[in-house]
């Protein structure tokens, strides 16, 4: 019997290894990954040039600690810099570390600028970690439940609801930030309207917000552009990364601009493990395979091609409610709690996720080929079909 805490409900299968999109697993039975370990594995599995800068960087040094200089750190921060449009960054280790670091940020400005209790607008259905003040930005009661007291200074609206901002604006004073996700992930795959976004951006500019772009589980080239919220055209003061950012090796990043540059100053914040060289290497290597691959370019065209084959083999299908997403990150919402279909998926060797309980999840690496999309949509739909008695 083993001794990990019993804190997921794991479904019976172990991997042994992968190449690309596919997983093998102990008994030699193959999977399509359509999942990358929730929007983590952005090169899929095995790839040769991460292997050879782990195995090169592990030879070299591992850790030594943010009390010194780290080169590779300091490369990689002037790489996001450049292809975000952010001023600085803080490294940490996964996306609730990177948000923690967004909300101190924000909390800090605010008593910056002389509000003693300041508040972060949040959005239903969001989701940001979690420790204990991202949980309470979180926008899932269920997922809450039993951890109160919950961190205060969170006012909550709906996504994609302007004038709900402009309500809060309108009375309360204590407000100094708006956290979003441009495409919400464990929320069920919605998308943030590109015209909120720009709205948002300049109703944050009225009002001198802080604007927060959780990028963790959309950024870094999943969407079609590096960050989802370049699709508006507007620029945050401060984005969130993680996931996908070191394709499997955890490192998180907590992204500055404008207003909120240049806030934090030693002692004000810091992680033992954060930006350390290992995790810088793979993030270098993971961000220059992608540009040198085209990868979001690949993710456009894949998830698109993703999309409109499930919307053909699905096509009157009564219980398909709508298929949506951006890039390659796709939601499939059907008309009824629909969980189960995660273990049908295993049978048929697919590995898929549900989440906001009927909203199948589909995050594939930014290495899923042609080939592989037309295999996805041929081993889900009959799945999908099956499970509404279609």
């Amino acid at each position: 019997m083993s001794h990990v805490m019993n804190t997921y409900a794991r479904l019976p299968v172990a991997f042994s290894h992968g190449e690309g999109s596919w997983l093998v697993d102990t008994d030699g039975k193959r999977y399509l990954d359509a999942l990358s370990g929730i929007a983590v594995s952005t090169l899929g599995h095995n790839h040769p040039d991460l292997v050879a800068t782990i195995a090169t960087q592990a030879a070299r040094v591992l850790h030594t600690s943010n009390l010194y200089r780290i080169p590779l750190q300091e490369e990689l921060s002037d790489r996001l810099a450049a292809v975000s449009g952010m001023d600085e960054v803080f490294f940490c280790n996964s996306g609730c570390e990177a948000n923690e670091a967004a909300i101190k940020l924000a909390r800090f400005y605010g008593h910056q600028r002389g509000v003693d209790n300041p508040a972060i607008i949040v959005m239903e259905k969001a989701f940001h970690g979690r420790t204990l003040a991202t949980l309470s930005a979180t926008g899932n009661r269920k997922a809450q439940a039993g951890f109160e007291p919950l961190v205060s200074g969170f006012v909550r609206v709906p996504y994609n609801d302007l004038e709900a901002i402009r309500g809060i604006a309108g009375h309360n004073q204590n407000v100094v930030a708006v956290m979003l996700e441009m495409v919400q992930g464990e929320g069920g795959i919605h998308i943030a309207d590109l015209e909120f976004q720009r709205q948002l951006r300049a109703l944050c500019d009225e009002k001198g917000w802080l604007l927060i772009c959780d990028e963790v589980q959309c950024g870094v080239g999943r969407t079609g552009t590096w960050f989802g919220y370049q699709q508006s055209g507007v620029l945050p003061d401060v984005a969130t990364l993680a996931k996908g950012l070191g394709s499997g090796v955890p490192i998180g990043a907590c992204l500055a601009s404008g207003k909120a540059a240049g806030l934090f100053g030693p002692g004000n914040h810091g992680s033992t493990f954060g930006g350390n060289p290992l995790a810088c290497a793979a993030a270098l290597t993971t961000l220059e395979c992608i540009e040198r691959d085209g990868l979001r370019d690949n993710a456009v065209k894949v998830g698109e091609q993703i999309r409109s084959g499930l919307a053909e083999a699905l096509a009157g299908v009564a219980g398909v409610v709508e298929i949506r997403g951006r890039g390659l990150m796709i939601g499939i919402e059907l008309d009824r709690p629909c969980g189960e279909l995660v273990a049908r998926g295993l049978e048929a060797g697919l590995l898929i996720n549900v989440t906001a309980e009927k909203v199948v999840r589909l995050l594939p690496a930014l290495v899923f080929s042609e080939a592989d999309a037309r295999e996805l949509v041929a081993r889900l739909a009959p799945l999908i079909r099956t499970f509404l008695g279609a």
